[in-house]
């Protein structure tokens, strides 16, 4: 007879901490059970917390108190972070956004967790890595980077202090604060960044030279300034004295690691270029004999996989919808729901989520569509070389909005836009409650 197999507990929480928290309950809006304070920032404070509808599942909230620290300067940067954190979800080494609840004084945000600290700590404490292992973090940062900028997200504070280590040893990128969107920057009718931003030592030389910048590019420079790093403990132009450092940089005055491949020097040498035209790209590094050695390609998702993303859902004890994304006091969150410049529509809904996916999944059937259904409500619909995906958001009690985007596969949207468009508006009436964009 076979011993039953052992139980298996869930995961110990640590105790809440109270130390300078003396106002925030155990117990979060009736869903998390909060635990140790993990780290604070210049405008909030990070907790472990403990899913009540889910023992098993450890997060990390991020408490942000609109009353004490949003200002007009903090306001973009929370927006920022959010709005980039739900374009990225699905690749593996990427922060994951789980929701996003608020209140009339907080905005909490909760997120995955990474409890093995940061690569910079990492490597300040044990020294420099062996090239094996710096490869496996360079590639997992490379691949999230890469995959940043195809969604239209540029970090643009690209440093190992942002590079959280899971329970496994993986990177997770974090801290979006300071990332740019593509759209803010069409928008300015320019594909090309203005605004300095980020930390001097990892920063591309154009970026501290404060011209217009390729985010791209520059967030090549600082991967391999990160590189350089991991090889060698050390970073390749350090001093206190900015302008000191920026000759530097132009002189291409650092020392090599070593011992090294020539294959990393060569990565090296070609990613801290100062010119941002003849630096290597992360399209180029990604084709590198040296990067592809024992490279795992990320598994890729489908279409409507990317597109979708969990709820965004905000606590309604003491705010309305009116409260949340109105132009009122404390943080204007309509930045989450604004659809300038991209192909969607949006509309208000009082009905159930399963009445809603019902809908369309109706609709879109009868109007020929090939119907895929995702995670968290998400529905895509299919017709040639057009995809129209649905996402559902939660913003009050008995009231969702419903973002409608096209994602164009290789054309087809303006025959979509003029002739289908009316037709599936017309069949989703039943579920309308007001439309509130008409941006496709």
């Amino acid at each position: 007879m076979e011993a039953p197999p052992p139980r298996v507990s869930p995961p110990q929480l640590p105790p809440l901490s109270r130390t300078g928290s003396n106002t925030l309950p155990t117990t979060l809006l009736n869903k998390y059970e909060l635990g140790k304070l993990l780290g604070r920032g210049s405008f909030a404070k990070v907790y472990a917390a403990r899913c009540l509808a889910d023992k098993n599942k450890i997060v990390a909230i991020k408490i942000i108190d609109k009353v004490r620290t949003v200002d007009t300067a903090m306001e973009p940067r929370i927006i920022a972070e959010i709005s980039a954190m739900r374009l990225l979800l699905h690749h593996p080494n990427i922060l994951n956004i789980h929701e996003v609840m608020a209140t009339k004084t907080k905005i909490f945000l909760v997120m995955e967790l990474a409890l093995g600290g940061d690569l910079f700590t990492k490597v300040v404490q044990r020294g420099k890595l062996s090239e094996t292992k710096a490869r496996k973090y360079f590639q997992q940062l490379v691949s999230a980077l890469h995959f940043c900028h195809q969604n239209g997200v540029t970090h643009r504070d690209v440093k190992p202090h942002n590079l959280l280590l899971d329970a496994n040893g993986n990177i997770k990128v974090s801290d979006f604060g300071l990332s740019a969107l593509a759209e803010a920057a069409q928008n300015n009718n320019s594909a090309v960044l203005q605004t300095a931003c980020g930390t001097p030592a990892f920063a591309a030389p154009e970026v501290m030279a404060r011209r217009g910048y390729d985010g791209g590019k520059a967030e090549a420079w600082s991967c391999g300034v990160i590189l350089f790093f991991l090889l060698s403990a050390k970073l390749p132009f350090d001093d206190t004295n900015i302008a000191a450092m920026y000759k530097k940089i132009q002189r291409r005055e650092y020392q090599m690691p070593s011992p090294i491949s020539k294959s990393a020097k060569s990565i090296i040498t070609q990613l801290l270029d100062p010119n941002p035209n003849t630096r290597m790209s992360l399209e180029q590094v990604m084709k590198h004999s040296w990067f592809l050695k024992n490279y795992e390609l990320p598994t890729p998702n489908s279409i409507f996989e990317l597109e979708q993303t969990k709820y965004c859902k905000f606590d309604t004890s003491n705010v309305t919808a009116f409260d949340i994304i109105s132009l009122s006091s404390g943080l204007d969150l309509s930045g989450l729901f604004d659809s300038r410049n991209r192909r969607e529509k949006r509309f208000t809904s009082m009905e159930k989520l399963e009445r809603i996916v019902e809908t369309v999944r109706e609709v879109g059937g009868r109007l020929g569509y090939r119907v895929e259904e995702g995670k968290s409500g998400a529905i895509g619909l299919g017709k040639g070389r057009v995809a129209v995906v649905f996402e559902v958001l939660e913003i009050a009690e008995n009231l969702l909005v419903v973002e409608v985007k096209v994602v164009e596969t290789g054309g087809g949207c303006v025959e979509f836009q003029e002739v289908q468009w009316v037709e599936l508006k017309d069949g989703l009436q039943g579920v309308v409650l007001n439309w509130h964009s008409d941006a496709l």
